[in-house]
């Protein structure tokens, strides 16, 4: 996610500082967001503006999903391309990135969905509606959860008091009668019965679960791999995951072995073979093996995408290499 600085007013291409800019997103499709006073635009892996907004109402930006760009003016939002330029204009309240061809949008008070030429594929008329997602996109009804398909079809009907959208063909529901969340399948079947106070998504083949204060992580069988003893837990990435012990955050692997002891007082999922952590109200990142990679120095940071992580000390962001070097060099094009 992005996070917005108040901004200090300087325009982009007075700056020559490594640290830059107000506001900044990682880096995603060659680019990353960067703001600077009012100024929104896109840099490079160089530091150079690439993209300049053209519309400098422009306040918030954010990473391009299949080439386009959610963007708000004011409190509505539309889409800008890979130039600048708006492809389509701002008239939403709300905006989802594009996914599988479509973007859900608010209009009014509903949801639908709309295709890159900013046509209407699915009407509003859904109450809450999030992006597609294996080939499916959560939709609230009636105070009620379903999926329906790229056509608007009501592909799994609204019955569940809460869904998520799906990841490695499973979604979360939670169930209208106990309340126990559990799995469905695309084909709306029930993956994993209801019998956690708490689930999320799969990742890398497992989904951590929470019953009663204590988690664990289960398998796309419903098997229980990691038993119910962290006080708090992460999705797994690059086979490690997050993992809160005694009020301290370390990390765990697959087989629930502790490899990197509880120390950090935040800690966040490796990236490009690095984590950023924070120790006494500082941030730096961590290797695999729990040695300091990046000391901490900093006051805020990103993960690492593309080469690169977004690091803020004194309210400025820039962005380093995986060695700890500021990239320089942001200019306008």
């Amino acid at each position: 996610m992005v996070q917005f600085i108040e901004p200090n007013l300087q325009h982009l291409s007075l700056m020559t500082s490594p640290l830059l800019f107000d506001a900044a997103s990682d880096f995603s499709g060659g680019v990353a967001m960067v703001r600077a006073g009012e100024t929104v635009g896109y840099i490079d892996h160089n530091g150079s503006l690439v993209i300049s907004v053209a519309d400098q109402n422009v306040t918030v930006a954010t990473d391009f999903a299949e080439d386009l760009a959610v963007a708000r003016v004011g409190e509505y939002y539309g889409y800008i391309d890979r130039a600048g330029d708006w492809s389509i204009e701002v008239q939403f309240r709300q905006a989802k990135p594009f996914s599988e061809g479509l973007a859900a949008v608010q209009r009014g008070n509903q949801y639908g969905f709309i295709n890159r030429a900013g046509e209407w594929v699915i009407e509003p008329q859904f109450d809450l509606a999030e992006s597609f997602s294996n080939g499916l996109a959560m939709v609230k009804t009636g105070g009620l959860y379903g999926y329906v398909d790229p056509t608007g079809r009501q592909a799994i009907p609204a019955q569940y008091q809460d869904g998520w959208s799906f990841s490695e063909s499973l979604a979360v529901v939670k169930s209208r009668g106990d309340g126990q969340y559990g799995y469905l399948s695309r084909e709306g079947r029930v993956a994993i019965a209801p019998a956690y106070d708490g689930a999320f998504n799969f990742s890398e083949g497992l989904a951590r679960v929470r019953q009663g204060n204590k988690f664990g992580y289960i398998d796309a069988a419903g098997k229980t791999v990691i038993d119910f003893t962290l006080d708090f837990a992460a999705d797994f990435s690059e086979g490690l995951a997050v993992a809160l012990l005694d009020g301290k955050w370390g990390y765990v692997d697959t087989a629930g072995n502790v490899v990197i002891p509880p120390q950090f007082d935040y800690a966040a999922d490796f990236s490009e073979g690095l984590a950023a952590v924070q120790i006494d109200g500082l941030y730096g990142f961590i290797d695999k093996t729990g040695k300091w990679a990046i000391p901490p120095k900093f006051t805020n940071v990103g993960r690492f995408s593309e080469g690169h992580a977004r690091v803020q000390m004194d309210n400025r962001w820039g962005f380093i290499d995986p060695e700890g070097n500021l990239l320089t060099g942001a200019t306008s094009r």
